[in-house]
């Protein structure tokens, strides 16, 4: 059996906590259904974007999940944010329906922007709690607070950089500039993605050095095919019908630069710390489970 880091039993949860936590999985589900549903009835550019959508409302479970049980801030705050956005996206597809579609689709248009702006207040309100789990992990030793802090942030960056390789991989492919290599590349560029994550995640874990430089060098051939296709896409840009997917490859190049900075920042901070009795701490009996 291979145990996980602390988090809180659903027995620790307030009343309201888990009626929320409830209520936003089964929206969260929600969503993933009318997405889905959506992605056969719509043109190339509208399924690329509805396709890294629902990609990003399955992490949004993941978040919200982690968020709750092991009181993780940064990914609440990315919950937050992954809603807000696809709040956003319905009002502009609501917008650009015709007068006949609109009562159609007015009650999903309402109840989406319902159900949503009911997460997102709710997870700001918990952001904004106090959180025990860093003392709970690493006691009155503020050195061990910080510790699993940056953990904790490392496995937030671990799980934001997995989406956001994801998502330019899908983007990848939906672009008229890039040839079948790149494709093919693109493709197996999530095999890589996810080897990549599984590779650092058991560094970390079992604070294992070498996996960890295995990981930090496995990032350097990928930053430099990210500049090169940045390259590529900026000498096509405008030969195209659309900017969008262009412009949403640019601007997701760089929120991927600027997360890998982030993680390596804190990965280096996590590495120096090996050792130092936060594994031990992490595995002990409070919010143990067995997988």
């Amino acid at each position: 059996m291979h145990s996980s880091p602390k988090i809180k039993p659903c027995s620790e949860l307030s009343f309201p906590v888990k009626i929320y936590f409830c209520v936003t999985i089964l929206s969260l589900l929600s969503v993933i259904g009318l997405t889905i549903e959506t992605l056969v009835r719509q043109t190339e550019e509208d399924f690329t974007i509805s396709l890294i959508q629902l990609v990003g409302v399955v992490f949004c479970v993941y978040y919200v999940t982690r968020g709750i049980l092991q009181e993780n801030r940064q990914e609440l705050i990315v919950f937050v944010l992954s809603i807000l956005l696809v709040m956003f996206r319905s009002i502009v597809n609501f917008t650009v329906l015709s007068a006949e579609q609109k009562p159609k689709l007015l009650a999903r248009f309402v109840l989406i922007l319902l159900v949503g702006s009911f997460d997102v207040i709710c997870a700001i309100i918990l952001i904004q709690s106090q959180s025990m789990m860093a003392f709970r992990v690493g006691g009155a030793l503020e050195s061990l607070q910080s510790q699993y802090f940056m953990l904790n942030l490392c496995f937030s960056m671990l799980t934001f950089d997995l989406q956001a390789q994801l998502c330019l991989c899908i983007l990848l492919i939906s672009l008229h500039e890039i040839t079948l290599l790149h494709n093919i590349i693109s493709a197996a560029g999530v095999l890589w993605a996810c080897l990549k994550a599984t590779i650092s995640i058991i560094a970390i874990l079992k604070e294992l050095k070498p996996l960890v430089w295995i990981f930090l060098s496995q990032n350097v051939p990928e930053v430099v095919y990210l500049i090169y296709l940045l390259y590529t896409v900026i000498r096509e840009w405008g030969k195209g019908n659309s900017y969008t997917l262009e412009a949403a490859f640019i601007t997701g190049s760089c929120i991927s630069v600027a997360i890998k900075s982030v993680l390596f920042w804190a990965l280096i901070h996590v590495y120096r710390s090996f050792g130092q009795g936060l594994r031990e701490r992490m595995f002990s009996s409070y919010g143990r489970i067995d997988s």
